[in-house]
């Protein structure tokens, strides 16, 4: 089970709290539609904006987060390979 969690109204004026939690829940703009694990921590944070937000109960899964190296290593990661690239021309 998931929840999707749709940014409703907008959070001009908002406290610094809300405006994490918002951003906690991974909504940038007006409008913005996430799908999200049906967790306790989830829906306490939905609760916390509950005036801004939309939730929905939905059967299927929520995708899992990809996972993204630090930008220092994949510039690193970058420099090694073009490096390697040189090398051999």
């Amino acid at each position: 089970m998931a929840l999707k969690v749709k940014l409703t109204k907008s959070y001009a004026g908002a406290s610094e709290d809300m405006l994490g939690t918002i951003k906690g829940l991974g909504l940038k703009k007006f409008g913005d539609e996430r799908l999200l694990k049906d967790t306790p921590a989830i829906r306490g944070m939905a609760f916390k904006v509950k005036h801004l937000v939309s939730l929905e109960t939905v059967s299927t899964e929520a995708p899992a987060p990809k996972r993204r190296k630090p930008r220092k290593i994949a510039l690193r990661d970058r420099a090694r390979a073009y490096q390697a690239k040189q090398d051999k021309a």
